[in-house]
């Protein structure tokens, strides 16, 4: 369950609302064993964070692996588990893969999408995981993170989201990984990228503006407090970025793409015409204030406005290939179901360390996505943390299912054309060249600069929403193709 989802039954829930440190600061980390149930890491730089972790045996049993929590001092507790690659853990860069919502766990990308097993049910109803032979860590060290608290086995006895905006839980996720390359130092060195899909749209910019920032003060001023991530790139699936250009796109997909949901001459498409330039308006005021007064109205309207007349289309958002009726069925895979039946199981919750006081597992929390969408987070422009970070070398990739509706292809496209960069205008005049798989058309890709490139835009064919779910092949392709810099385009 992503962004389409989540957000679409908002219509119906909120109507009513309007450098490497020196060997001094290496020795101040403290490592300690909790009897025989967790390890315990900090760090003097960071007395508010603590990291606990364990090592389970789910899975993948071929590889090492980790799971636990970041712990922060004001009752927060974020839930992560990492996979060693399949082939060279010292050599192979790091991975962090974040799903969105927002409120929705990355444990559905290790499940669903592309970690090393794979959720199944039997015929009579048992719950298992499979080998995944396209998981991304046949050649990338990966950890999945459930943020912000309060997601998946993310935990706060706080009643209501301790975190409601971006910016805060990337806050967070920096002393994460600050305190996770700390603790696993052999991936101190080793190439960074963020990978994230929907609603991660906002969270990887802003993670990866965090991160940049922070490596350029320490170039500055070393600090025996930090350690420099060696972050070298940003990858996005069909995410939300530019809502300004990505709302109004979804209109011309639903009513004149190659996938339309309806005819262009319906009702449904005549209201979605009259109700796009309001939400144009709404979200350019929200681009100009940037604040919960002018962004909550426009994230409210546009979902409510343009996603409430999708809905009567019966489809899938995130594959509008598959027909779905949200009454029978809110979350249109039955294989999310199978995931919360299996991640609730006591023998799994006791092999991942989750904590007693974690709540039940649910792919999504509603109520994280209801606290954003109040503060107008989803409507803020995070396409504007990207020009300075892709100025100073760090590479970025979006990619596109092209049957997926809610962060549609087109969409996708308009924003990245428009990427303000010094790149733009060699982006531009860049063309569209096939990429193959296995002698078999996988899309249409484009791009400037050496090797994968420093911009690069990819339409993966016959995908939709979640690439790596609906062409596991071809996603593994990509990502060995990127993360090594080898050109995407035949």
């Amino acid at each position: 369950m992503k962004l389409g989802t989540v957000l679409a039954l908002l219509v119906y829930a909120l109507p009513a609302v309007f450098g490497l440190p020196s060997m001094d600061a290496q020795q101040l980390l403290s490592v300690e064993n909790n009897i025989s149930t967790y390890e315990h890491v900090s760090h003097p730089a960071f007395v508010e964070y603590s990291l606990r972790l364990k090592k389970p045996a789910l899975c993948d049993n071929s590889v090492k692996q980790y799971s636990g929590y970041l712990d922060i001092a004001e009752d927060k507790h974020l839930f992560f588990w990492f996979f060693e690659s399949r082939g060279s853990p010292s050599d192979d860069p790091l991975v962090m893969w974040l799903n969105g919502g927002p409120g929705c766990s990355s444990t559905t990308g290790l499940l669903f999408e592309l970690g090393p097993c794979t959720i199944n049910k039997t015929e009579n109803g048992t719950v298992f995981t499979s080998h995944n032979p396209h998981s991304w860590n046949q050649n990338a060290n990966i950890i999945f993170l459930d943020q912000p608290a309060m997601v998946g086995y993310s935990y706060s006895s706080n009643k209501t989201a301790p975190v409601k905006t971006t910016p805060e839980a990337a806050k967070d996720v920096y002393a994460f990984l600050q305190l996770f390359v700390r603790r696993f130092d052999e991936y101190a060195t080793r190439p960074f990228h963020i990978a994230a899909e929907s609603y991660g749209g906002h969270y990887a910019p802003t993670i990866a503006s965090i991160v940049h920032r922070k490596n350029k003060e320490l170039m500055q001023a070393p600090s025996s407090g930090l350690l420099r991530i060696n972050l070298q790139s940003i990858m996005l699936g069909n995410a939300l970025t530019d809502p300004l250009i990505q709302m109004p796109s979804v209109v011309g997909y639903a009513c004149d793409g190659p996938f339309a949901v309806f005819n262009t001459n319906s009702k449904e498409c005549h209201t979605m015409r009259q109700r796009a330039p309001i939400c144009e308006r709404l979200i350019k005021t929200c681009y100009t204030l940037d604040n919960r007064a002018s962004c909550m109205p426009a994230t409210l309207y546009c979902w409510a406005g343009l996603f409430g007349v999708l809905d009567a289309a019966n489809r899938n958002f995130y594959d509008v290939r598959m027909p779905c009726n949200r009454t029978e069925n809110p979350l249109c895979y039955e294989e999310i179901d199978w995931m919360g039946e299996y991640m609730n199981l006591p023998e799994v919750r006791e092999a991942l360390g989750v904590d007693p006081r974690a709540p039940e597992f649910t792919a999504c929390n509603l109520a994280m996505t209801q606290d954003f969408a109040l503060q107008g987070d989803g409507m803020r422009n995070t396409k504007k943390l990207l020009t300075e970070i892709v100025d100073e070398g760090i590479r970025l990739l979006v990619y596109a299912g092209n049957v997926d509706m809610v962060c549609n292809y087109m969409g996708e496209m308009q924003w990245i054309e428009q990427l303000p960069s010094t790149h733009k205008d060699a982006f531009g005049r860049a063309p569209f060249l096939p990429w193959t798989v296995s002698n078999r058309p996988a899309g249409v890709v484009r791009s400037v600069g050496e090797g994968a490139g420093n911009i690069t835009y990819l339409t993966v064919y016959e995908a939709g929403h979640m690439v790596p779910h609906d062409q596991p092949e071809a996603a593994l392709d990509m990502l060995n193709k990127w993360i090594h810099n080898i050109p995407l385009a035949d």
